[in-house]
């Protein structure tokens, strides 16, 4: 009944602001009022309404310390860090030990990147309040910000230690013995944590990761089900549960459980995509193209259920589908470097060479310089005759990947069907001393070239020295 009282006190204090200010009247609050309603304003993101009530409230009550402490995180989240720096130095005159003056000024150092100083600003807060949590956690962030991990985690594990339901820590410290590699010591806190909170889902799930990092699958798996059995709506446990099944070919299982996560809550791509890949290892091909479709209805802008459905109907031979799909993928986002990629492959399988080509083209404008996008499109475009072009594009490919034999056999078989001997020769020289086990090359790209008399010379002379 308390907090009952408590939160219709609160939302009684809201709406009167908020018709105080409809109806551009004044009227009267007590500081405690207008701290409960500049806080709720600023946990809500509503700068411009929090601001009008510090203003309100230091007209009304002009000697409230706890007021301009609310002013000043204003001018701390505005970066008027001059403006706060000079109200600081009143109030701590006129209240030297309170502690929230501290981790004010503090913050301040820490948004002008003075980390250690803003630890050593902490540190006094700690000695002068009686609440120690929120500061140890505030530490572990300056800690953080210095990529002091091991300093890091010792805060957050001190504000675990006062708080065992503070999550937040929890997944902190999780995110510092990630960073440190220590997946061993990450499973014995857990357990030891664990033995004090054994209905704790977060922490059964953050122990499965750390299992699944070193891949010892069976135990991730374990300790995925207790934070089902601690939680039976979590819906990551539930997630991670069936990655791990699908890794121990488990593929029935792990389709049981990306549904439950359909029916927890609405429809993540994420989960049809995976429930799409488990039907494709089922060989249940009509089942998993069904859950690609879906994929991509519920998240036109997720790149891997296009790619999916694309490679769903290659690997099918099925060019005809597979080119579609990529088209509609494209249209959504031309920019993905993925969907040209396929889009080129998918035409060189049907034999479409100039679209291909503008596929493998469009793939090298976008940044992807494997060596196979750029052999593709060379040997493409050797074939619709383009040779000058595709020996520019071989000489743009041995800027990425100077002495290939793979290149220097191509730009010999183009110069001399360019009638460039000098060139030709160059080439084919340097090519044979690069790796004359790939001869075969130019013979089956060029198979008239490497008839030609001077030429078997060359290859013949090389062979013998």
């Amino acid at each position: 009944m308390e907090y009952s009282q408590y939160d219709n006190n609160n939302n009684m204090s809201l709406s009167k602001f908020e018709s105080m200010l409809k109806t551009n009247s004044i009227l009267f609050f007590d500081s405690n009022e207008f701290e409960t309603i500049i806080h709720h304003y600023l946990e809500n993101g509503k700068i411009a309404l929090a601001k009008k009530a510090i203003k309100l409230g230091l007209e009304q009550h002009p000697t409230s310390t706890n007021l301009k402490l609310f002013q000043i995180e204003v001018f701390v989240f505005e970066n008027k860090l001059e403006e706060a720096e000079a109200l600081l130095t009143k109030l701590h005159e006129l209240e030297p030990s309170n502690e929230e003056i501290f981790i004010q000024k503090a913050n301040i150092l820490s948004k002008q990147d003075n980390h250690i100083e803003a630890i050593a600003v902490f540190l006094r807060a700690l000695e002068l309040t009686n609440d120690a949590a929120d500061i140890y956690s505030l530490i572990g962030m300056e800690y953080l910000f210095l990529d002091e991990f091991e300093n890091a985690k010792l805060y957050f594990i001190k504000c675990l230690e006062a708080d065992q339901e503070d999550y937040s820590s929890l997944y902190n410290i999780i995110y510092c013995f990630d960073y440190l590699k220590q997946n061993t010591e990450a499973i014995e806190f857990l357990n030891v944590y664990l033995d004090n909170n054994p209905y704790c889902e977060v922490a059964w799930h953050q122990l499965g990761k750390q299992y699944v990092e070193l891949q010892a699958f069976d135990k991730a798996l374990t300790a995925f089900e207790f934070a089902v059995i601690s939680d039976d709506t979590f819906i990551g446990a539930y997630i991670e549960k069936g990655k791990v099944l699908e890794k121990l070919n488990r593929f029935e299982e792990s389709i049981e459980n990306y549904k439950i996560t359909l029916a927890l809550e609405d429809p993540t791509s994420f989960a049809l995509l995976r429930i799409g890949h488990c039907y494709e290892k089922l060989d249940q091909k009509e089942l998993a193209v069904q859950h690609y479709y879906k994929t991509v209805q519920e998240d036109p802008l997720l790149d891997k259920g296009w790619i999916s459905i694309t490679n769903f109907y290659c690997k099918n031979n099925n060019y005809q589908k597979a080119l579609y799909y990529i088209n509609k993928a494209i249209n959504i986002d031309a920019e993905n470097v993925n969907y040209w990629k396929l889009y080129a492959t998918i035409n060189q399988n049907l034999n479409f060479l100039e679209e291909a080509e503008r596929g493998f083209k469009r793939t090298l404008e976008l940044g992807n310089y494997e060596l196979e996008t750029w052999i593709s499109r060379g040997d493409i475009l050797t074939e619709l005759g383009e040779f000058q072009a595709a020996i520019y594009n071989f000489e743009q490919a041995s800027e990425f990947y100077p002495e290939l034999a793979e290149i220097e056999f191509r730009l010999s078989g183009l110069y001399f069907t360019l009638h460039k001997t000098t060139e030709g020769i160059l080439h084919l020289n340097t090519a044979l001393h690069l790796d004359k086990d790939s001869l075969f090359i130019i013979e089956d790209l060029f198979p008239r070239i490497c008839k030609r008399k001077s030429i078997k010379e060359i290859i013949t002379n090389f062979k013998n020295s």
